[in-house]
């Protein structure tokens, strides 16, 4: 028997499914390629990455590239988060300086400063609410929705017992400005594209 299926048989038997398992039999599935796939709360979410979406990923990549070095600066890359089975794979990360991997190969959440999320339709209710509740616990001091469909982007600062305490909002076009964050810089907006 493989390693895999004596897992699968050892979890199925005593009830426990871990992250680790999950993503073990993603790796597995056929996964049309251009697919993003996360799991949040237990449940395995596939998305298609679009242009739209993807120029908006490379433009605050390069923008965060002017102050953090690129091994700092991640893009759909597994990071464990806390709450019931929460692997996100989310746009765009900046870490920490001395971040570094768990025995696993995976980031801490502990070590992160800024997370950006570009909404897709299928999934935009994930960002909105338990991602951004998660980021929230987690103690992820900078969460930054951008959304091409409404042509906006939320900023969500100050997490504290589980909830971001400052919002703000506005349209593209208007400077996402966090000088008084971890992140120490000004995004740009004004060629984000919308849908």
């Amino acid at each position: 028997m493989t390693v895999l299926a004596d897992r699968i048989e050892m979890a199925e038997s005593s009830g426990e499914l871990t992250l680790d398992m999950l993503f073990e039999w993603l790796e597995k599935m056929p996964v049309p390629e251009g697919y993003k796939t996360e799991i949040v709360g237990g449940h395995i979410f596939m998305t298609p990455q679009r242009d739209t979406h993807w120029d908006i990923i490379a433009d605050i990549y390069d923008q965060l590239r002017t102050k953090y070095p690129r091994k700092r600066v991640k893009s759909d890359v597994r990071m464990d988060y806390p709450g019931r089975l929460n692997g996100f794979a989310s746009d765009v990360v900046a870490l920490a300086e001395g971040a570094q991997r768990d025995d696993k190969g995976h980031w801490h959440h502990e070590d992160i400063e800024f997370v950006a999320e570009v909404i897709s339709k299928d999934t935009a209710a994930n960002d909105y609410g338990p991602k951004k509740d998660t980021y929230a616990a987690a103690g992820v001091p900078v969460y930054l929705i951008v959304d091409p469909y409404t042509g906006e982007w939320h900023l969500h600062t100050q997490p504290q017992d589980g909830k971001y305490h400052a919002v703000v909002s506005f349209g593209f076009g208007e400077d996402v400005d966090l000088t008084g964050t971890a992140v120490g810089l000004v995004l740009k907006t004004d060629d984000f594209p919308r849908d």
